[in-house]
């Protein structure tokens, strides 16, 4: 029988900036599969918290309405229903949690719960 240990909540965790460039608190990272919210600064081969639970505001670049509950995607600008960009070849985009809150055709901004 296989046993785990208890390790932190997970609400945020330790993230490794390995790129050449700063990344900004608030700044959204992409993971395989789902997104982060970097907690701090995070300078290049530092590590910082990454949380990846909560309830978030990002800019809305769906112009449909989007109800609370429905399965959202980061498009590297900001929040849609859309898995993909429905070009001919589509580009998926990252899955991001959930709508927190009914956001209307002309709202820009909306509330997503990650994690």
């Amino acid at each position: 029988m296989s046993k785990a240990s208890y390790w932190q909540r997970g609400e945020s965790l330790d993230y490794k900036n390995s790129g050449v460039a700063a990344i900004e608190a608030n700044t959204v990272v992409e993971l395989p599969g789902r997104i982060g919210i970097a907690g701090t600064d995070i300078a290049p081969g530092a590590v910082g918290d990454l949380h990846v639970c909560g309830v978030f505001e990002f800019d809305k670049t769906s112009e449909n309405a989007i109800s609370m509950g429905t399965a959202v995607y980061f498009d590297k600008t900001g929040i849609t229903e859309a898995a993909n960009d429905g070009e001919e070849e589509p580009t998926s985009h990252t899955p991001a949690g959930f709508a927190a809150a009914d956001a209307a055709e002309s709202d820009t901004k909306i509330l997503v719960k990650i994690g």
